[in-house]
């Protein structure tokens, strides 16, 4: 047993700590560099955003069908801060390796782990460092925020959140994968090439493998990119959340294992793959959860309310078997406007792929390729439609119940506006860097004679 002065060894607090992270993570010249690159790469994003939303409205004033179609969510944030992502993506890596491998270069890393601190607050004071390093660097984007209701625009609480709350998710992730580059590799400079390995890693296998069946289809999973993209769509995914909180708690546990100096290496990966198959168990549990919540203000990724009420009291399963091959454009129609919306509305779904690639391609005369077979209880119908308008009716059917009343005025109004953001691009190229400039002036300035002979004989 640990003596009580072992115990006091590691009740220090934490912080002292946190300022001694927080100060060298924004005394590095990375830092301040990424936030002015921030300024002109997000401001320009948000002003072509603008233009083409404007362009768009024009058409849409003059014929208000187009209307509904027009949502800030899909117009004005998600290409404002998909600027940001690729920010993150390419730049956050050298800053948050900042918090660890420069301690590693300098030896002053077996100085930190003498101090009286246990690893897993060391640990977890550089990856709160981080955060404080994201919620800086996205003031850019949240400026945008702020000039797009001043330009009379409309924001969705929800839908505006759920973005905001993926994007915070996604920086984590990559904080955590950067501080166990840092805590693997010798340098900075290697930590960095492992880090960026794994992020343009992902975009290779996000647009190589996407699509794909079988074991491909899996990997593509793997990918950083399928982080964002339902928060992108404006789905509050509960599986997708834990298993990128499982992903952070993996990299930071790692972390914790590779961080100590003078552990023999054996030691090191004995203990690594035990990490890794915790997280492996983690992952597989989150898989099963299927919870998603659709926060959009219009609805897209939901039938209308009346019919989602509806389908959630038929408590039989329903059972589909698609014959389309999955690379088939009307399989991806169908999975996107019925399979998935049904997913989230029924409380039992399961879906088959019976297609093939042959079938596809033209290489096979199966004369039910092209076909949907839906099964509910006793009763089973077929349907070669990917419109809920078609397949709603033929399930209410196979249920024996009648189609309920539309629900008046639920339809999306859509928000069309006619704006310039020319006023924006002063404050991106001109205002923010100058005050981001002062900020790192500050924060760099030496500390002054009077505070510095504080306290000496006079």
């Amino acid at each position: 047993m640990r003596s009580p002065e072992a115990y006091g060894r590691f009740a220090a607090p934490l912080w002292p700590l946190l300022a001694k992270e927080l100060r060298e993570i924004t005394n590095g010249r990375a830092f301040w560099t990424m936030l002015l690159l921030l300024c002109p790469l997000v401001g320009y994003s948000f002003f072509q955003a603008v233009s083409l939303y404007s362009e768009a409205s024009t058409a849409a004033l003059q014929s208000p069908v187009l209307a509904n179609s027009l949502s800030p969510l899909d117009g004005i944030l998600v290409p404002t801060l998909g600027s940001f992502y690729v920010a993150v993506t390419l730049l956050f890596p050298f800053v948050a390796i900042r918090a660890l491998g420069q301690e590693k270069e300098t030896g002053a890393l077996r100085l930190l782990v003498q101090l009286p601190y246990r690893l897993s607050m060391l640990v977890s004071a550089k990856l709160i460092a981080v955060l404080a390093a994201w919620c800086l660097a996205f003031v850019p984007a949240l400026s945008t925020l702020v000039f797009w209701p001043i330009l009379g625009g409309h924001l969705a609480p929800l839908e505006t959140a759920n973005l905001l709350f993926g994007h915070l998710l996604y920086g984590l992730l990559i904080g955590a994968l950067a501080l166990f580059s840092a805590s693997i590799a010798e340098s900075a400079a290697t930590a960095a090439i492992i880090a960026l390995a794994v992020t343009i890693g992902s975009w290779v296998l996000d647009f190589t493998v996407a699509g794909n069946p079988g074991l491909l289809s899996w990997l593509a999973q793997l990918s950083l990119t399928q982080t964002l993209r339902p928060f992108e769509q404006g789905l509050l995914a509960g599986g997708l959340v834990l298993r990128a909180a499982s992903a952070i708690l993996g990299l930071v546990a790692l972390t914790i294992v590779w961080l100590p100096p003078g552990v023999p290496l054996l030691g090191k990966l004995r203990r690594s793959l035990a990490c890794a198959v915790i997280l492996a168990l983690m992952l597989g549990v989150a898989t099963q959860v299927r919870s998603t919540v659709d926060v959009t203000e219009d609805r897209r990724n939901s039938f209308p309310s009346a019919d989602q009420r509806l389908l959630g009291t038929l408590r039989l399963p329903l059972h589909v078997t698609v014959h389309l091959a999955q690379e088939d454009p009307r399989y991806a129609d169908l999975q996107r406007n019925v399979l998935a919306k049904l997913e989230r509305a029924m409380p039992s779904v399961s879906v088959a792929l019976a297609g093939r690639r042959q079938a596809f391609s033209g290489g096979s005369t199966d004369e039910s390729y092209g076909e949907a077979e839906y099964v509910y209880g006793n009763r089973s119908d077929v349907s070669r439609s990917t419109s809920p308008r078609e397949i709603l009716p033929l399930l209410y059917a196979l249920a024996g119940i009648s189609p309920p009343e539309p629900t008046p005025g639920s339809e999306y109004p859509g928000y069309p506006l006619v704006a310039s953001a020319d006023a924006a691009l002063y404050w991106f190229f001109g205002g923010l860097p100058l005050v981001i400039v002062l900020c790192w002036w500050w924060v760099r300035r030496p500390p002054s004679n009077s505070l510095a002979h504080e306290g000496g004989p006079s």
